[in-house]
């Protein structure tokens, strides 16, 4: 005897309670008819997630409920289909004479039109982009439910991390366990949770799922991957990464202990993820929003070729338009190849130049500059003006402005406020340089979404790379080598070594003061800055939270 469980890798959109109904519902209706008995769907699929702060709102939670009614009433005429979809639960407690609204997050089981069920996810998280115990009481039992003679024991994410709750699932009579998720994307995230739930199942010597939500929300991505376990540990079954996909296993019942099967999925490369993360982290974020396309200043430099590669890959070429913005101190050689990657990606361009605005400005600050020397001022003047520009046909056309900064730059500070740190989305916050001389690298080998070969001139990828806002201007006459900064911020900012540490590991001394100086004083800076694809243990969003006002030096 064999049960069929389709795992729903979807991609939910947060707050759209009946258009997620609907995709649970749709999958389970083609699921059933291939004689699926079990739908298991991730994390808070009734919502999405994480809906935050909505959380706190009792409409928010009356339209779950609603929505769970709707998909159990349209599933009810599907006779021993069992389905675990995720949503929150809120129910007044009193204390004395105090009203207090309890939330939990919860795994509920359909059948026959009612909920035969419930889970209350019992380790809430409160690390890095979580913030669960802002929102939920945690739960304190473990559920247990039959379907097709299988005992299958609910985790919810975080659960499934500690040895409790798994063993209590298994003291419950659990034969299997089946995991819902939504845990975002970082580089190597999967291999974790991998080794994570093998350590459970080694633990419990039960087979296990792992159901994994797919799609961009704000700052995170989901990249799928939901995977099977056999109850000696080994990889049976894995979805494809960044796909929406029904991933399906089969339990096989002949033996003693449920064997699962399923299909696996080939592994990407570590610059593969990343480019699938920031593509789907794009359209996600303008398909979600609304937005009609995206625009963005197009330098001729790497980091806007890589981003205009990316908006393509996301959106396709008819979205996408590069404005080139040249200054007194653009150089020949950034033309031509802005150009000629235009051309490559057949993306509406245009160059408009911002000489006379600037021209115009220094005119107007003549008087109050006289006697002073120029220095920065006047570079973040022609940053300004393009950022100026680029956010007028935002404006008029209603398509976003992708900003081109990257991680290392966000570290240091190298990036102007109100310049090119203007737009909605900023797309490589959390790449550092050399990374992004990877991607780039990658990308020209690859063209995973039949685009563009080859889109970006090799001379982008070789010329050293300059803000070209003074004549010369070379970004290492002001840093240290992007080898040894991004390294120093990866050990500082990601890993919170101390710059004793640091310079312990092999760092030149001066160069960690440098570094670590312009992190703390920048900080004032990127609290302004867009949102961005989180693809890093720690970007500097959420769950990076330094204070402004600081006079504590390590």
């Amino acid at each position: 005897m064999t049960l069929k469980i389709c795992v729903a890798q979807l991609n939910f959109v947060v707050g759209d309670m009946q258009g997620n109904a609907q995709k649970i519902i749709d999958c389970a209706q083609k699921a059933y008819v291939d004689g699926v008995r079990l739908v298991i769907t991730p994390e808070l699929s009734i919502c999405g997630y994480a809906a935050e702060d909505l959380f706190l709102r009792s409409s928010f939670v009356q339209a779950c409920d609603d929505a769970l009614k709707t998909v159990a009433q349209a599933l009810s005429g599907l006779k021993g289909l069992h389905v675990v979809v995720g949503h929150p639960v809120g129910d007044d407690a009193r204390t004395k004479s105090v009203a207090i609204q309890r939330r939990f997050n919860m795994a509920s089981v359909l059948s026959d039109g009612k909920v035969v069920a419930q889970y209350a996810k019992r380790e809430l998280p409160n690390y890095q982009v979580f913030d669960e115990r802002r929102y939920f009481t945690p739960g304190e039992k473990p559920c247990v439910f039959e379907v097709a003679g299988v005992r299958v024991g609910l985790l919810i994410c975080e659960d499934a991390w500690f040895e409790v709750p798994a063993l209590d699932s298994k003291s419950a009579g659990a034969e299997l366990l089946a995991v819902i998720n939504a845990s975002p994307f970082h580089v190597g995230k999967g291999d974790e949770r991998e080794q994570a739930m093998r350590a459970r199942v080694q633990k419990t010597e039960l087979p296990l799922i792992y159901a994994h939500l797919v799609g961009g929300q704000d700052e995170v991505v989901f990249e799928g991957r939901s995977f099977a376990l056999n109850s000696d540990g080994a990889l049976v079954g894995r979805a494809k990464s960044f796909e929406v996909q029904p991933f399906m296993v089969s339990v096989d019942l002949s033996e003693p202990t449920p064997q699962l099967k399923a299909d696996i999925a080939e592994e990407g490369s570590l610059e593969g993820d990343l480019w699938h993360a920031l593509v789907l982290g794009v359209r996600d974020y303008i398909g979600k929003n609304g937005f009609p396309g995206a625009l963005l200043g197009l330098s001729g430099g790497i980091d806007s070729a890589l981003v205009l590669a990316i908006a393509v890959d996301a959106l396709g070429a008819d979205k996408v338009r590069a404005i080139m913005m040249p200054s007194p101190y653009t150089a020949e050689i950034s033309w031509v190849d802005a150009r000629d990657m235009a051309k490559r990606m057949q993306v509406r361009y245009e160059e408009v130049s911002i000489v006379p605005e600037f021209e115009a400005f220094l005119a107007s600050l003549k008087t109050n500059f006289a006697g002073t020397a120029l220095d920065a001022t006047e570079e973040n003047i022609q940053a300004r003006i393009r950022g100026t520009m680029l956010m007028a046909l935002s404006n008029k056309f209603g398509s976003i402005v992708l900003t081109t900064g990257n991680k290392s730059e966000m570290a240091t500070g190298y990036c102007t406020l109100y310049g090119d740190m203007a737009g909605g989305f900023a797309v490589i916050k959390d790449v550092a340089k050399t990374l992004v001389f990877r991607l780039a690298r990658w990308r020209n080998l690859h063209n995973p979404y039949g685009t563009c070969d080859q889109p970006i001139p090799e001379r982008i990828i070789t010329r050293p790379p300059s803000a070209e806002l003074r004549p010369d201007q070379k970004d290492q006459d002001s840093l240290p080598p992007y080898e040894v900064l991004d390294e120093i911020v990866s050990r500082f900012m990601e890993n919170d070594q101390s710059p004793d540490e640091i310079v312990a590991a092999g760092m030149p001394a001066d160069a960690v003061a440098q570094v670590t100086r312009l992190i703390r004083l920048n900080e004032y800076k990127r609290r302004q800055s867009p949102v961005g694809i989180r693809v890093t243990h720690r970007s500097f969003g959420k769950d990076w939270r330094y204070p402004i006002t600081n006079k504590f030096r390590a």
